[in-house]
């Protein structure tokens, strides 16, 4: 694969083999949250500009699809929020006349105040925002957003674009232990979320390395009994395995897997499931690359995680 804007396809739980477009430059967000995967945000910002352009992004992706695996989404994330691009809507636009398979772009939803945001989502099957606090004492704690952010923009943004979206909203609420894991805090978080009217919403946890130290998971059965609180047909998307797929064998297994652990921290049963490539054949690349000094390792909740390197 062309090294670039495209990565993976990665293994989802929630969009099973999804082929990630990244926009934005490396932690480039809205946002600064505590259980960010990627690590802190280096560039917190409510700036909205050309970081990719659609005709660089699109040839890119076509490459992907016709000499790699099938995907069952392609999936607008990555190193930062996607929102920030002013060339999403033509990215989108550009996306949907290339392929039939469906698009979701994965974002923290705090720019869906702006009209010119919900717009260009338009042509998006599936959005997936995340709601992880149900007061704005707690949207500051857990999520640290740019100061010119209120939560109750965010609210009506989310609310305004779920009403008017002609796809599916699934509503993503990460739940952190002795963060926004109490009764008071779920009840105000499910309250705010049915409110809003997604079509899913999905409880998850950290699963991943965080940002900041000490973040730590919910157990699942703290996440069953939360989802009680939660309307009916809430789901909780973490502890659960990701869809088993065949996929070819990448062409270049080694580039492939610096690309994806440049965007998020993985497992080698992860990487060998998104890129389909063979768990030994995995373990093998993986190990070279980390005496190669390309990536690095680190465990957590007892599994071994890979990362690009971090100079």
């Amino acid at each position: 694969m062309i090294p670039g804007r495209v990565y993976g396809p990665v293994p989802s739980r929630r969009l099973g083999r999804s082929l990630g477009v990244d926009l934005v430059p490396w932690k480039t967000c809205t946002y600064d949250c505590i259980y960010c995967q990627l690590g802190s945000t280096t560039c917190r910002t409510l700036g909205r500009r050309t970081h990719a352009r659609a005709d660089e992004v699109l040839p890119e992706l076509e490459h992907a699809l016709t000499h790699g695996p099938r995907p069952d989404f392609i999936s607008l994330a990555g190193s930062g929020e996607p929102t920030l691009d002013l060339e999403l809507g033509p990215i989108l636009q550009g996306i949907k006349k290339l392929t039939t398979i469906p698009v979701a772009v994965l974002t923290n939803g705090s720019l869906l105040h702006l009209p010119a945001v919900r717009e260009a989502l338009e042509p998006a099957d599936v959005v997936l925002p995340s709601l992880d606090a149900g007061d704005e004492e707690a949207f500051h704690r857990i999520n640290r957003p740019h100061p010119g952010l209120a939560f109750g923009a965010i609210l009506e943004g989310l609310g305004r674009f779920t009403a008017h979206f002609p796809g599916e909203v699934w509503l993503e609420v990460m739940l952190v232990a002795g963060q926004n894991d109490g009764q008071d805090e779920l009840r105000r978080i499910a309250h705010l979320a049915g409110s809003i009217g997604p079509a899913r919403i999905q409880l998850n946890t950290v699963e991943r390395p965080a940002a900041v130290e000490g973040v730590e998971a919910l157990p699942v059965e703290a996440l069953q009994a939360a989802l009680a609180l939660f309307p009916g047909g809430s789901e909780v998307i973490a502890g659960t395995p990701s869809p088993v797929q065949d996929a070819a064998l990448s062409t270049d297994p080694e580039s492939a897997l610096v690309e994806l652990l440049g965007r998020r921290p993985c497992r080698a049963a992860d990487a060998s499931l998104g890129l389909g490539i063979a768990p030994l054949e995995v373990l093998k690349y993986l190990h070279r690359l980390q005496a190669a000094g390309q990536i690095e390792s680190l465990h957590l909740h007892g599994d071994l995680y890979y990362r690009a390197a971090r100079g």
